[in-house]
């Protein structure tokens, strides 16, 4: 048994978050960046109490479901703070000078050198299940749409396939389908 149990409502929304690369630079190409991403997702998961129902990383921008514990404000603090944090360190250990380059800006507050992401806030609640879905499949369909694989399966850095029950022994990153609390008492991918 989950140690919560989320259900979509008016009081209890889900939150659908884009988060955009700065200038949408393909700051994602590759697999080990994907990794990075995954990792701090599933950090900032847990730092910030949140739930990911669902999410495909992309390769300049992301799609995540979570709900809300606390405000938007707070789940996207976590999301971008940590995953900004991680990637750039990442960057940096690694000696990939001209993509720390593209990331420069003029150094702001607390000595910050370096964004990962754009500012603005792409964050919609949503408060039924069948908007919940329209939204899962959005994100699980994106790969599809950008020409980068076949099938929402094919790709590996989202969620399509636990959705889909059929999911790699190692996934980059596990989502919270069986804290859903469902109306129907099915959850509609099984």
């Amino acid at each position: 048994m989950p140690a919560s149990w989320f259900q979509i409502s008016r009081d209890t929304p889900a939150l659908y978050i884009t988060i955009v690369a700065k200038d949408r630079l393909p700051a994602f190409r590759s697999d080990s960046i994907k990794r990075v991403i995954c990792q701090s997702l599933d950090e900032a998961r847990i730092s910030g109490g949140f739930l990911i129902f669902a999410y495909v990383i992309m390769p300049d921008h992301l799609h995540l479901l979570t709900n809300q514990p606390g405000t938007s404000a707070d789940v996207l603090r976590y999301l971008k703070g940590i995953s900004a944090r991680r990637t750039i360190n990442y960057l940096r250990e690694n000696n990939f000078e001209s993509s720390l380059a593209k990331l420069r800006h003029n150094t702001w507050r607390r000595e910050h050198k370096y964004s990962l992401w754009q500012k603005e806030k792409n964050v919609f609640s949503i408060y039924s299940e069948a908007m919940f879905m329209q939204k899962v499949n959005y994100i699980h369909l994106n790969p599809v749409r950008a020409g980068l694989v076949d099938r929402p399966i094919d790709y590996r850095w989202s969620s399509a396939r636990i959705w889909q029950q059929c999911p790699d022994d190692d996934e980059p990153l596990s989502v919270d389908l069986d804290c859903i609390l469902w109306r129907s008492g099915r959850s509609p991918h099984r």
